[in-house]
């Protein structure tokens, strides 16, 4: 065995769990992705969804999509800096800019290449960017490539980031990036305080917005419109993978800003363009959720109900505001073995253990879409008080 392969064969964590029968991940759904899908030939009830809008499975966005691909062809094969640009890349950045009220917005392949290219180049040598300790993955390796001076805030805590902020040179950039909705325990940031420390130590502010579009604001704008403070907010960014039920990412700021990554963020000048499907899909998602808000309130109506179900359950569910509701198990294989047992109940969630999380922070993520129905909620609730029972974690 070569050397490598001798040392990547030290990793068998997976393979322990498989042994006892507990392996949670690439379970393969054989259905189209909705509040219910087809494994295994037996129907289940789908809350690992992060498609809030519920849109993923809706027929004007499959048609918006087929549409594209009988104009366009499948793929764009090329970059958007050279041949991969097509005239509705263009409008979908316009309407995106005009979305979350800014100047422009630039379209990439994928949420994490957005974080991960503007995040590592937005700032210089000398500058500063100042991050949540529960970050997305992407904006973490975005600062590790950045030449830029790191430096960690703890969770939502803002005494912590002003004595993060007291650290920064006054006169050089500082760029406080954080999560407007955390996406794994569902909490929210504290935007008003970060905007006050901003004003205070002359630091910019970019918000990830990927869990709460189609969740917060007007239209689903997310937590900068939310709170009012998209004009406080210099970058924002979102994924079309979740409300948009698509595939992609973008980034709304102001043109300033679009003209320096244009040139210089690597993941979007080094990539192949979105494909014409994906970005139809997203033009017609953003058009439906801005036209009918009931689908918005009605999400928050069934995440109130679950919210309720699970606290008078004995449930453990930490500070979450959200359609995501982490269970907190506070066991890896415990927290396996509860997937498993949900699974054969017929009720698809996600664990979230180390090191993604904290090995005593362990948790299932229980997420709603905005097609959940109250009865499909109700179900879920009774089949989880069932199985968190029988592991001693509920009365």
């Amino acid at each position: 065995m070569k050397l490598l392969q001798a040392k990547l064969a030290k990793y068998d964590e997976p393979q322990k769990a498989k042994a006892l029968g507990i392996y949670p991940y690439f379970r393969a759904i054989s259905s189209e992705q909705d509040t219910e899908v087809i494994m295994n030939g037996k129907k289940v009830l789908m809350f690992g969804s992060n498609c809030y809008s519920g849109l993923v499975n809706d027929k004007r966005v499959h048609e918006a999509a087929i549409e594209a691909i009988r104009k366009y062809g499948t793929g764009c094969a090329g970059s958007p800096f050279l041949n991969g640009t097509l005239d509705i890349h263009k409008e979908l950045e316009q309407k995106l800019a005009a979305y979350e009220g800014k100047e422009d917005a630039m379209i990439y392949s994928t949420g994490f290449e957005v974080n991960l290219g503007v995040v590592s180049t937005v700032t210089g040598r000398d500058d500063y960017i100042l991050w949540d300790e529960q970050d997305h993955a992407s904006i973490i390796e975005g600062r590790r490539l950045s030449f830029s001076n790191s430096l960690k805030y703890k969770h939502n805590d803002m005494a912590s980031l002003e004595t993060q902020l007291k650290k920064c040179d006054p006169d050089r950039v500082k760029l406080i990036v954080t999560d407007g909705v955390f996406s794994m325990e569902g909490d929210v940031c504290k935007l008003p305080d970060i905007v006050d420390l901003a004003h205070k130590y002359k630091a910019s502010i970019m918000v990830d917005e990927a869990h709460g579009i189609g969740v917060f604001g007007e239209g689903g704008r997310g937590v900068c419109d939310h709170f009012g403070l998209k004009d406080e907010v210099d970058i924002i960014m979102g994924t079309f993978s979740k409300s948009f039920a698509s595939l992609g990412g973008f980034v709304a700021t102001d043109k300033i800003i679009t003209n320096y990554l244009r040139h210089h963020s690597r993941s979007y000048i080094f990539t192949a363009s979105i494909t014409p499907a994906s970005t139809a899909a997203v033009s017609k998602a953003l058009d439906i959720m801005i036209a009918e808000p009931e689908r918005q309130e009605h999400l928050w109506e069934i995440t109130k109900f679950a919210l309720e179900g699970f606290r008078e359950m004995g449930c453990e569910i930490g500070h979450t505001e959200t359609p995501i509701i982490p269970l907190f198990i506070r066991d890896n294989n415990k927290t396996f073995a509860i997937t498993r047992d949900l699974l054969n109940e017929g009720i698809f969630v996600n664990p979230v253990v180390s090191p993604a999380v904290a090995p005593n922070d362990t948790l299932i993520r229980f997420s709603l879409m905005a097609t959940h129905t109250k009865a499909q909620v109700e179900t879920a609730l009774e089949k989880i008080h069932k199985v968190f029972r029988s592991y001693g974690l509920v009365k």
